[in-house]
């Protein structure tokens, strides 16, 4: 293959893996690369163990015997691209789309005139094609969306997959290229599944001059990988495999089966996995290239059907092979993939589809029967949300067998409407929560889906085995606390580092410091503000792995709150003294794109002089991907109809090492960072906060302090910190046994410390939480550098849905006796750090902050 080649495999290295792949045993690297090299009899042996791997899937899928295809169109929406293969020939240039009188684009029309001719043919799916990002390198593609209305490639490709949805019935499945985990929430609603070709984890075939994909930013291993990870956070049905023959060993071709097979597990969102062949094509600079021969391909399927397991869907193209059909059935695979009979392949033009009735008499001569599916596979059809966004779920379910998830042939292909939900919300479901959670409780400690929602367990262990238990470290603290005392803007991080792991006296020392630091800062007051939680809905399908207060639509502990819910409750606050109103909600399937806007809107409207702190970046997101627009757009949007500040929560570590192992489907935290600073630029403050003691390291949170420093150096927006500790008893993540049981009060006492020394003097106030920490908890840290107490809440279920054993809400008495068990003097507060209106102070005085119709608090 390549000058990168070892020689072939011992006949007893090719004996041991044959053997332990007929037996079943699991393959390493080293075996699967050696029977990657399997040739004669010890193919046919390789292929026969791999095809009772195969037919096992079948029969306990309940289709033994069953070979599928999608009858599809192929839409090539644009044949630009930023990237620049050295095999490929779909990609051309403005100059030569000019000369044969196309556009940059296809047009509108172009496009719904292919879905509508294929769906006249009966055809299910809509195959959408492009380069990656065409915009990035040509003007020509920037000047075409630009005349047309769309802020980039994605925003056109979102609305063409809208129009084939409504006006043809077609169901839109995309391979726009990379996509980044924001691009994923934007086309998920539009497109039932989603595709891009891992092709190799082999970098220097990227990174060597020569290399089939040097110069092509898109082809880097690392990046296309982390897109098969956002599909799966994201809970996108994908589809991806390999181009075997471009130069890379067997080994590395080995690795990338690995590769896969390691996303497959933890996210169960590889629906398919193509094994798809070179073949060289004239005008490319890999012309002279051999085409990869049959047994390679032969070997590999066989492989990677032993690699990846019964239950993988796999995939051979049936038209890039002389009808050698049988010998690609009798490897393993169980999909021919799409199959068209309208248009041609444009990757690869010059090798036409077999026809379907081919195709089925060549299956059937293998024992095998051919079945349509759709884009999206009958296992995903099945599991529906989160997998089928609820605005896909009638288009999908208009063309599936209700039976097995597979095409029903006899279905019509019509449009169907594509909307959003209604604009005007119900309540329903257990929406006296916040009321009876401190009485009565939550009626289960885990969702039924426990098991499926949150990825596979069993990986995750894996990833979060360094944060299980900190690392201990040695070294001297006294130098980090001379220096903390004197300046603590000079400590470095193996100084800070040294002071999140102190304990004993060390710790009581460096709390001192804290606590001089805060007195110096603002002085002696605790402050607080009176407030009310209002969580208007825990439905949620993200999948959060910390949260136990996320509930599917069908739980008994559901809810969802009206318009008018909501604005009752913020009039009650209003009434009894609060200047805020604090609101956030599970990322709701239902609700309408415009819920935030009515939310905010519909609280300004009933108490036009309550601040509206409300929508985590992870809401923003949401918003703004359900509306079409950008988060600047949409943040403005949010601004003009009442929304006045953010809380900074969605932040739990701002590192993804252990981000992506509590939270699943979340931002990542450049999208977290990228919210909060636009929202800071338009002049709408937020706090900031830490959840911290689950699979952290002490490290993790010297990032988080620097990341939101520098954060507040750029944009002076934040205007708290909030130290959020971990609430594991009721969390999936320590019921899973991976997490540990919260913070220590040590990790509490020097969190609290260092938030004070590290964020110096950016962001003068430090939070505690009563919710988390209780009286007697939230009292300790006033004495370790905190000077606020938050809210008296009201109301408050996420930390109780999770376990926590501190009450719903705290009256102003109740706050004012926890600063003075440290000691202090207490005042209130506005959301921005301002003084209270006099009348604010009375009314609230007047009611001790009470809700009147609240049951009594849970005792400490």
């Amino acid at each position: 293959m390549t000058d990168h080649q070892p020689g072939r495999p011992t006949e007893n290295a090719m004996r041991r893996a044959l053997r332990r792949a007929r037996d079943g045993v699991a393959l390493d690297v080293t075996e699967a690369a050696v029977l990657l090299q399997a040739r004669g009899g010890d193919l046919e042996d390789l292929a026969a163990s791999a095809a009772r791997v195969r037919d096992a899937g079948l029969e306990q899928a309940g289709r033994p015997g069953v070979i599928t295809y999608s009858k599809s169109v192929f839409i090539p929406l644009t044949r630009l691209c930023r990237d620049k293969c050295h095999y490929c020939t779909f990609v051309t240039v403005p100059g030569k789309l000019r000369r044969a009188g196309h556009g940059m684009f296809m047009s509108p029309d172009e496009v719904l005139d292919i879905a509508r001719r294929g769906a006249e043919l009966g055809c299910k799916e809509a195959l959408i094609t492009l380069g990656d990002k065409p915009e990035d390198r040509w003007p020509e593609a920037r000047e075409w969306l630009d005349a047309h209305g769309y802020d980039d490639t994605l925003a056109y490709v979102r609305a063409m997959a809208i129009r084939i949805l409504e006006e043809t019935g077609l169901l839109p499945h995309l391979n726009p290229g990379v996509l980044s985990w924001t691009d994923f929430q934007r086309l998920k609603p539009v497109a039932p599944s989603m595709g891009m070709m891992l092709e190799t984890t082999a970098t220097r075939l990227w990174s060597e001059p020569g290399g089939p994909h040097h110069g092509s930013p898109d082809k880097e291993p690392a990046v296309r990988l982390r897109v098969l990870e956002d599909a799966g956070r994201s809970s996108v049905p994908f589809t991806s495999g390999l181009l075997i023959g471009i130069g890379e060993t067997y080994e590395e071709r080995a690795e990338s089966l690995f590769a896969l097979r390691k996303v497959s597990r933890a996210y169960h969102s590889i629906q398919e996995l193509i094994i798809q062949n070179f073949r060289a094509k004239p005008d490319t600079a890999m012309r002279g290239m051999p085409d990869a021969d049959l047994d390679d391909l032969v070997a590999t399927i066989a492989v990677a059907r032993h690699i990846m397991g019964p239950s993988a869907c796999l995939q051979a193209p049936p038209n890039l092979v002389d009808e050698e059909y049988g010998r690609l059935i009798g490897a393993g695979i169980d999909d021919w993939g799409g199959v068209s009979p309208l248009t041609i392949d444009h990757v690869n033009p010059e090798r036409p589809w077999p026809q379907i009735d081919t195709l089925a008499e060549k299956s059937r001569a293998a024992g095998f029967e051919l079945r349509e599916r759709l884009c999206v596979y009958p296992e995903f059809v099945g599991r529906g949300e989160p997998w089928l966004d609820p605005r896909l779920l009638p288009h999908v379910r208009a063309l599936a067998d209700p039976e097995t998830g597979l095409a029903n042939p006899e279905a019509p292909v019509r449009g169907l409407p594509w909307q959003e939900p209604d604009e005007a919300f119900t309540a329903t479901g257990r929406t006296d929560l916040h009321r009876t959670i401190d009485t009565t409780g939550r009626t289960h400690d885990r969702r039924d889906d426990f098991d499926e929602v949150y990825g596979d367990w069993e990986s995750l262990r894996e990833a979060a085995a360094p944060g299980m238990v900190p690392q201990r470290i040695d070294t001297d603290a006294r130098e980090a606390l001379a220096v903390a005392a004197d300046d603590p803007t000079r400590l470095t991080d193996d100084q800070a580092l040294a002071l999140l792991h102190a304990d004993g006296p060390a710790l009581d020392a460096l709390t001192r410091i804290a606590d001089d630091v805060r007195r110096s800062v603002a002085g002696e007051d605790v402050t607080y503000v009176v407030t009310r939680n209002i969580n208007f809905t825990n439905v949620c399908y993200t999948g959060c792995r910390f949260c136990a207060f996320a509930q599917r639509r069908t739980d008994a502990d559901a809810y969802t709150l009206s318009l008018d819910q909501v604005a009752d409750r913020a009039e009650q606050a209003w009434e009894v003294g609060a200047v805020e109103v604090c609101m956030q909600g599970g990322i709701h399937p239902d609700l309408p794109g415009t819920a935030y806007f009515d939310i905010a809107r519909a609280v300004k409207e009933r108490v036009p002089g309550m601040h509206v702190h409300a929508f985590s970046p992870m809401e923003v997101v949401n918003g703004a991907t359900r509306t079409g627009l950008s988060i600047r757009e949409w943040l403005t949007a949010a601004k003009e109809a009442g929304l006045d500040s953010i809380p900074g929560t969605a932040a739990e570590i701002l590192d993804d090492e252990v981000r992506w192992v509590l939270t699943k489907g979340k931002l990542p935290t450049a999208t977290w960072i990228e919210v909060i600073t636009t929202a800071h630029e338009l002049g709408i403050r937020s706090s900031s906060t830490m959840m911290y003691g689950h699979v952290d390291q002490p490290r993790h949170w010297l990032g988080h302090f620097r990341t939101l420093s520098r954060i507040q150096r750029e944009t002076g927006g934040f205007t708290e910190f909030v130290t959020l500790p971990f609430i594991h008893t009721n969390a999936p993540v320590y019921l899973a046994g991976i997490a540990r049981p919260g913070p220590t009060v040590r990790d509490n006492r020097a969190v609290t410390a260092m938030a004070r020394l590290l964020l110096h003097p950016h962001i003068p106030n430090i939070q505690t939480s009563w919710v988390k920490l209780g009286a007697d908890g939230a009292a300790e840290m006033l004495r370790s550098g905190a000077n606020d107490l938050g809210g008296t809440l009201m109301e408050e279920t996420i930390s109780r849905m999770a376990g926590s054993s501190y009450g719903s809400y705290r009256s102003v008495k109740d706050l004012v006796a926890i600063a003075e068990a440290a000691g202090r003097p207490s005042r209130p507060r506005t959301t921005l750090y301002g003084e209270v209106p006099e009348e604010r102070i009375r009314a609230a005085r007047a009611s001790d902050g009470h809700l009147p119709e609240l049951l009594p608090v849970l005792p400490d």
